[in-house]
């Protein structure tokens, strides 16, 4: 079995997605000031974000305007696990979404951008050969980044949204293949855009995603079977990282924040507020109790397979993996007793994006 990744190293610098499967389009884009491409390769999904800097009226530092974006649930990982090896229907999936991000590239005057994979193509004997082909056939050079490098991108994607007094931040991506920790110290001195504010104390991946997870107890058709066996292993190995941190002791006397850039947890507080329809504007940095979110699992839980394909906030290409992220979810907040938790409907791609405007001195 795959251990965790983890590294504890004093202090360096820190530098989701919604339920929906595409992203809507954004018809009255301001094609105006440079452009900034990112796409996110992930076991499950496959992301693109294209945005510009922009100054908002009382805002500190530039932020990122969305000029467009597409998600597409490609389940590039499926198998894996099993066999060591990307499936050739799942390449092919992945193939047709990337010749949609190809074709958006192609409409915009881009400044600069960065493709990068995570952990399925970490994790796959042939994962190279796919991506050669996919720079051969479309013109798309995707890099396969480490764990440690993912962690950092999905926390600098949603660093904008740390309030003023926190302290410290414990941020986790649930992914498809794995799942990554940050666990950060903020320096309250350093201007707020600093890359020397936000000073990483220690990461974790877990070699465990929504998918992954998922076949390993017998495929989705069990996950409610085995769901506090999967608590069990996830709280098991989150142990670690909470004792030589003393995470949960923190919690409770000093101002900590816990943060989210998970699709799963974007799609339960989505539940919660009991939404007609996925809106990222309602989702996207809400603040919202642990319990609101164990309840939306419960909510889940009572549902039949049927209806939660049916929920418009889960849809077909989500339910098979819904019940494992939750679980995951329910170890991380076992382990870590915290009251509230910030919902961020952005990750590596903003990560990404923010990143490349530091290079060229934009943000």
């Amino acid at each position: 079995m795959k251990q965790p990744s983890r590294t504890s190293s004093g202090a360096s610098d820190g530098t989701p997605e919604g339920a929906c499967e595409a992203e809507a389009h954004h018809p009255h884009r301001d094609l105006s000031g440079e452009l900034y491409a990112a796409l996110d390769l992930g076991t499950n999904n496959c992301r693109l974000l294209i945005a510009k800097p922009s100054f908002q009226q009382n805002a500190q530092h530039k932020t990122l305007k969305v000029v467009d974006s597409y998600s597409r649930i490609v389940r590039l990982g499926e198998g894996v696990s099993e066999t060591g090896k990307l499936g050739e229907e799942a390449m092919r999936r992945t193939s047709r979404a990337l010749a949609t991000c190809k074709q958006k590239l192609q409409r915009y005057g881009i400044t600069k951008h960065r493709f990068v994979a995570t952990e399925a193509c970490r994790r796959a004997e042939n994962a190279e050969l796919f991506l050669d082909r996919i720079r051969d056939d479309l013109g798309l050079s995707i890099d396969i980044i480490s764990n440690e490098e993912e962690a950092r991108l999905a926390f600098l994607g949603c660093s904008s949204l740390l309030l003023k007094d926190t302290r410290y931040a414990l941020a986790f991506d649930i992914g498809g293949g794995s799942t990554e920790f940050m666990w950060v110290k903020i320096d309250p001195e350093q201007p707020i855009n600093s890359h020397k504010r936000h000073l990483i104390q220690d990461w974790l991946s877990l070699p465990y995603g929504v998918m992954n997870m998922s076949e390993q107890f017998g495929g989705p058709a069990f996950t409610e079977l085995y769901f506090e066996e999967i608590v069990g292993k996830i709280s098991s190995m989150l142990a670690p990282i909470e004792r030589e941190n003393q995470i949960a002791a923190r919690m409770w006397k000093e101002d900590v924040q816990m943060l989210s850039t998970s699709g799963t947890v974007t799609t339960l507080a989505a539940i919660h507020l009991d939404l007609p329809h996925y809106d990222r504007a309602k989702i996207d940095g809400i603040k919202l109790s642990i319990s609101d979110i164990r309840g939306a699992t419960q909510t889940l839980m009572r549902m039949s397979p049927s209806a939660r394909a049916a929920h418009p906030c889960i849809g077909a290409s989500r339910t098979d993996f819904i019940l494992s992220g939750c679980a995951i979810f329910e170890a991380i907040a076992r382990t870590f007793p915290i009251d509230k938790i910030t919902i961020a409907d952005r990750g590596v791609r903003e990560g990404i994006i923010v990143s490349l405007m530091r290079e060229v001195g934009a943000g």
